[in-house]
């Protein structure tokens, strides 16, 4: 504890883009690392060894070239450092995932001032990286990737910006901590039926399509529609996609309950559930969702379905 105390204070010293007011964080002069790179202590040892030789050989010429090139080595240290200089950093969106899965975290890169910034490289600590080159008064989005091994919320770890623009003999660097976060559903289980009795409820809308009965007829596809629910022969025709209306006054209902599933491993059992409740939606059966301290009504829209997983998500296994 009190290593991870030392830690996290030496982290707090280091030098990092500050929140703006707007949300934002933006690299201050004083924010910015710079070191040079093999390539760079390369070169200053060449240009010293340069150096000793036209001081002992009386060479005008070995100057000319030495203080040339020492000249350029000096100026990419101000083009370096200038390159991150002032750029902003905007957080977006997580898209949540299953386990297993890559999380993709957006943030947004803004260059608010006429200089084009060119190299601009961003990681995220145990995740992925991406580079972009920037304009005058331009931004870029990225997407770090980044594991999602386990469920629950993932946080997005620092991200550093890094250049090595113009020549790459000096590397500048910041940090920035972006509170970024992306949900992690659990994996799904291979397919398989809930060990649930499925009961019936009245329609709402009663014969209009939408019931679990009768054919009723055809309708154009529409996005969203259930795979189950197409009219491949008609497709095989060669006559358009279309969807299956059924028509009646009832429609089926589901009850997913944690105390039905027999495995004793709680993970196992969150799995079978994330299956389940994709099946469902899958099939439009309405379905309600039953854990330990938590009952979800029955639902079967998108936002019914995306409620059900984050409870599995953020499900903690009693003791």
């Amino acid at each position: 504890m009190k290593r991870q105390a030392i830690w996290q204070w030496l982290k707090s010293l280091r030098r990092s883009a500050k929140p703006a007011p707007g949300g934002y964080y933006r690299i201050s002069a004083r924010s910015i690392y710079i070191l040079p790179t093999k390539q760079g202590l390369t070169l200053a040892l060449v240009l010293l060894l340069m150096l000793i030789g036209s001081v002992n050989y009386a060479s005008n010429l070995g100057y000319l070239v030495t203080f040339f090139l020492g000249g350029i080595w000096l100026t990419s240290i101000l083009h370096t450092w200038r390159n991150l200089l002032g750029l902003c950093l905007y957080p977006g969106q997580a898209t949540p995932v299953f386990a297993g899965q890559e999380a993709g975290f957006t943030v947004h890169l803004r260059n608010p001032s006429g200089l084009p910034r060119f190299g601009i490289l961003i990681s995220a600590e145990g995740g992925g990286s991406a580079a972009c080159d920037l304009p005058g008064e331009a931004d870029s989005t990225l997407v770090l990737a980044y594991p999602a091994r386990t469920r629950g919320d993932l946080k997005l770890r620092n991200v550093s910006i890094h250049s090595r623009y113009p020549f790459g003999l000096f590397h500048a660097w910041t940090y920035a901590q972006p509170k970024m976060c992306c949900l992690v559903y659990p994996k799904p289980a291979d397919r398989g039926e809930p060990p649930s009795e499925v009961t019936y409820r009245s329609s709402d809308e009663g014969d209009k399509g939408v019931g679990a009965d009768d054919f009723v007829g055809l309708r154009s596809f529409r996005y969203g529609d259930s795979p189950r629910h197409i009219d491949w022969k008609t497709m095989a025709r060669e006559r358009g996609l279309h969807t299956k209306l059924f028509g009646g006054d009832r429609s089926e209902q589901i009850s997913l309950d944690w105390d039905l599933l027999d495995d004793p491993d709680p993970e196992v059992r969150l799995s079978m559930l994330c299956r389940y409740i994709l099946q469902a939606h899958e099939r439009q059966h309405a379905y309600r969702l039953k854990l330990p301290g938590l009952t979800i009504p029955t639902g079967s829209d998108e936002a019914h379905k995306q409620r059900c997983l984050a409870s599995l998500a953020r499900f903690t296994v009693s003791a």
